[in-house]
């Protein structure tokens, strides 16, 4: 009790230390350059550059869809993604050459999509490098994983956690339909706009702005603190900050975060937790 602690990413950590000093005694600190550890070598021949570096301790791999999702993964100190979505699933192979671009003795995998997990496992199973698979469903959980790995854990310790943590995150997602259906008592028109929550069919209508905040009403509950919205690219910077600042007016005692996500198909990714 009396304690909280705080995980932030910045260009500028002396002015987040003297901001923390307001609200009260700092009693661990520490600081790393994610860029200088993560940062890719794009020049050279992959195998050379492998074995040129220094093996570390760890290595990601995520599966993204959307340059600002990508992004985001990296800041995050991801070393390799893997380009993939609804459409277009990796392969075994796509990432087993993730895994052989990697020197790391342990190498943690985030499918991001349901629909991936197995081609994971299954170059977990082929590779000779210790592979630890996180089933991540959806981008919120795997950024959500991301934020509770810790580098000084054991690499048993960081795989209970970061399991831990998918229990922690809500998702949803806003797209539009393909064709006319009826699904968990929900009647759906060619062209709707359709919200999506933990993978079941929450509401179609005609509004992006409505229907992504229904969603958003439906998946917040007295336990949530913080509303994550990633825009596709299908939606204007405008028109996210107008839905942003419509959500913190209805739900002024929670945090709503706002990046854009670049995604191709689904209007907003919406994380709560």
């Amino acid at each position: 009790e009396g304690i909280i602690k705080v995980h932030v990413h910045t260009n500028d950590p002396g002015l987040v230390l003297q901001d923390a000093l307001k609200h009260g005694q700092l009693v661990t600190i520490k600081i790393e350059n994610m860029k200088l550890q993560h940062e890719n070598i794009l020049v050279g021949d992959t195998d050379e550059i492998a074995q040129s570096v220094e093996e570390k301790e760890y290595g990601f791999i995520a599966t993204s869809m959307g340059e600002g999702l990508a992004k985001i993964f990296k800041d995050f100190g991801v070393d390799y993604i893997i380009e993939g979505g609804q459409t277009m699933n990796p392969s075994t192979e796509d990432f087993m050459k993730a895994i052989d671009s990697i020197n790391a003795k342990n190498i943690f995998i985030f499918p991001n999509n349901s629909n991936i997990i197995m081609a994971a496992n299954q170059a977990k199973e082929l590779s000779d490098k210790n592979i630890i698979v996180i089933p991540t469903k959806n981008t919120p959980q795997g950024f959500t994983a991301l934020v509770n790995f810790n580098a000084d854990a054991s690499v048993e310790e960081n795989e209970q956690a970061l399991m831990e943590s998918l229990t922690m995150v809500k998702s949803g997602q806003v797209t539009f339909a393909v064709r006319d259906t009826v699904m968990n008592d929900v009647e759906v028109k060619e062209g709707n706009i359709i919200g999506i929550a933990e993978s079941k069919l929450m509401d179609a209508g005609d509004s992006v702005d409505e229907i992504t905040t229904s969603l958003v009403e439906k998946l917040v509950d007295e336990d949530s603190a913080i509303i994550t919205l990633f825009y596709g690219e299908d939606v204007t910077e405008e028109d996210a900050n107008n839905l942003r600042d419509e959500l913190e007016e209805k739900f002024e005692d929670l945090d709503i975060e706002l990046y854009y996500g670049g995604q191709p198909l689904y209007y907003y990714l919406i994380s709560v937790e």
